[in-house]
């Protein structure tokens, strides 16, 4: 919740956006949600004073679930203010997501989006690529210039490309309108928030069209030089060496930074990190791209060489004369496969973020004002195991370095909820606690005694003296997170007097760390009382709801990555299907029966498609480690995901070779052969 307390000058000034008025002393303006949250829990009116004006409106907010007032007071109630004389900055102090971990989720959307929509776009640039290139290459053939072809190519693609832009800004601007208003999980955003601008809106219709002609012209450069070879459907080149180079550097890098790891020589210079890194993720996405078409020839000739399958040898000696062929198919789905993992190491270094690496996590509240009845509802919210008073004994003001010692109020029960790591103790005898990792409490010597004050309810005060015991039980805590401290006195709550505290003390709650529990305690807390301060050591809360935000972002993104790599895999599959009808329809005309030419259809596709899936895993791994090794988190190793990543690709390869079965009709059709 952001307040603003405002009390009028010498003079007036406009109001912040939102505002009609600023509000005069004793009045109060609010956001909508933080007008229903007060409905719904009076408790907050303690921390807005005074009397609702109105609502703030949404220019002045980011975002319609913001808690935000501005509040009226007299000039005597306000303390260390400043003169405002306007309002408006071109930044704000209260980021929902702060710019460094900005740049993670921009990072990794270029890799989970833009990297498969890299390949969409080069698959659609190839949509029809023979039967087109044939008809263009006739074109040329009947007297049309190169220009001429290469421009009724570039006209085609072009008006696709701005009936396509047209369309997908249509969709996009209902799309906006629906979910702004739904939300998605942890955020939502008002519709003028997710509009397009007008130079965003010329980029689509001008740019979108502006890279279908270069694509278009550039497609049609084979049919425009070289018609003959077109129409005789000459055998392709084989693809250049040189698409390796980008992968090498790239796996380089990674595997520099992954030795680095396992030798325990993690790399401290962001700044170098921060430029390969980046460096690295793109040459390894561009080399996978790249070297499937190579790898994929070499391995097609030499399993083509040793096989004696009838079937395996049509497939192979095919893949080997069109290697392009099966880089277009099998590349969405390998880029894909790449970013997934590429997404699981990020997920993992910003959940390092807000996770506590201790088994437990505990809270503090103060207890100033917090009556014994509402203490025993704070000690019994879902999920905490453990809880204690902690307090300090009293101390003279006026002494320079005066001697004090810790005391926990808890039962023995209460304390291994606490601390699981205690020696045995008995209930009704206090102890010191001890832990030889820590550095002891020098003033915490046996025999030594301390004043502590007490008071009830009802103001009076009372003084406990405690001597601290000889007894002592060992304690361990390698978080350094704990409740405890070496040196602390463990008093059993049975020594305070019936119904004193002691003053100043805070309650300590104890559940476990997994972010689910801390979710469900916090709430827990604020139900009972929703205006008390709760500290929680180990762990920032507000980037709970930061890495909410970012999960959700990243989320849409491997939707969108996973959109894209299926949309590119069924274009190009059933482009891969028209080009390859007259080959079938010949291939059944000789005689081979359906069975086989479907085990055919089957190996094209799931040998090059595993071996690219196989690298995707390897390669995608190595960069999520380094990743992760450059991150400066504890986790550098994602053990855990290759299983699901594994399975993903297995997955893969199963949809991509059912998708390879409808490319063989029951039918045999040979007019295709007279067409061609």
């Amino acid at each position: 919740m952001i307040r603003v307390f405002h009390a009028p000058g010498a003079f007036a000034i406009d109001p912040p956006p939102g505002l009609s008025e600023l509000p005069a002393p004793g009045e109060v303006f609010v956001s909508p949600q933080l007008h229903e949250e007060l409905r719904k829990e009076p408790g907050l009116a303690q921390l807005v004073p005074g009397r609702e004006r109105g609502l703030i409106g949404a220019q002045g907010l980011a975002h319609p679930d913001e808690l935000y007032a501005y509040i009226g007071v007299a000039r005597d109630q306000l303390k260390n203010g400043g003169p405002v004389t306007f309002y408006g900055w071109p930044y704000t102090n209260d980021e929902t997501v702060e710019p460094s971990t900005l740049d993670i989720v921009r990072f990794t959307l270029s890799g989970v989006v833009l990297l498969p929509l890299a390949v969409y776009l080069s698959v659609c640039a190839r949509l029809s690529a023979a039967a087109r290139a044939r008809r263009l290459a006739a074109l040329r053939l009947v007297g049309l210039s190169k220009k001429g072809v290469q421009r009724v190519n570039a006209a085609e693609t072009v008006a696709a490309a701005m009936l396509g832009s047209a369309l997908g800004l249509g969709i996009y601007a209902v799309a906006n309108q629906i979910i702004c208003r739904v939300g998605l999980p942890g955020f939502r955003w008002y519709p003028s928030d997710g509009s397009l601008s007008m130079s965003a809106t010329l980029i689509c219709l001008i740019g979108c069209p502006a890279l279908a002609w270069f694509a278009g012209s550039f497609g049609a450069r084979k049919a425009a030089t070289n018609p003959l070879a077109v129409r005789r459907s000459a055998i392709e080149k084989p693809p250049p060496k040189w698409g390796l180079l980008p992968l090498l550097p790239g796996l380089g890098i990674v595997t520099g930074y992954c030795v680095a790891g396992a030798t325990g020589h993690v790399p401290r210079d962001t700044s170098l990190s921060s430029i390969l890194m980046p460096l690295a993720v793109v040459l390894v996405g561009l080399g996978l791209v790249l070297s499937l078409p190579i790898l994929s020839r070499s391995l097609s000739r030499t399993v083509a060489r040793t096989s004696h399958s009838l079937p395996l040898g049509l497939a192979m000696r095919r893949n080997e004369v069109e290697p392009g062929g099966a880089l277009r198919v099998a590349t969405g789905l390998v880029v894909l496969v790449y970013a997934a993992s590429l997404a699981q190491g990020v997920l993992i270094e910003l959940d390092q973020v807000s996770k506590n690496t201790s088994p437990v996590q505990s809270y503090t509240l103060s207890l100033d004002g917090v009556t014994q009845k509402r203490q025993r509802v704070f000690e019994t919210v879902a999920g905490v195991r453990g809880h204690g008073m902690e307090a300090s004994s009293w101390a003279d003001q006026e002494a320079e370095f005066p001697p004090i010692i810790h005391a926990m109020i808890a039962t023995c029960s209460q304390l291994r909820g606490m601390v699981p790591d205690i020696g045995r103790c008995t209930d009704g005898r206090p102890f010191r606690a001890v832990n030889h990792r820590e550095t002891y409490d020098e003033d915490s010597k046996p025999g030594a005694s301390f004043p502590f004050h007490l008071r009830n309810e009802m103001g009076k005060k009372q003084v406990m003296t405690v001597q601290v015991p000889t007894q002592q039980v060992l304690f361990g805590d390698s978080s350094g997170l704990s409740a405890l401290s070496s040196g602390d006195v463990v008093i059993p709550p049975s020594f305070l007097p019936d119904g004193f505290r002691p003053e100043g003390a805070s309650l300590t709650l104890v559940s476990s760390s997994a972010p689910q529990t801390v979710r469900a305690v916090l709430d827990g807390i604020g139900g009972v009382d929703p205006t008390v301060s709760v500290m929680t050591p180990g762990v920032v809360v507000d980037s709970l709801q930061q890495i909410t935000v970012v999960k959700t972002i990243l989320g849409m993104g491997m939707v969108l990555g996973l959109i894209i790599g299926v949309a590119a895999y069924l274009v190009a599959a059933t482009d891969r299907a028209v080009e390859r009808r007259p080959q079938v329809t010949a291939l059944s005309l000789l005689g081979a029966r359906p069975r086989t030419l479907r085990a055919v259809q089957v190996a094209q596709v799931v040998l090059p498609l595993a071996v690219g899936l196989l690298l995707a895993v390897v390669a995608g791994k190595a960069a999520e480690s380094s990743y992760l090794v450059t991150g400066g988190g504890e986790v550098l190793w994602d053990g855990a995901g290759v299983p699901l990543l594994l399975a993903c690709a297995l997955g893969v390869v199963a949809v991509a070779a059912v998708g390879s079965l409808p490319l063989i009709g029951r039918r045999i059709d040979p007019e295709l052969i007279r067409r061609d």
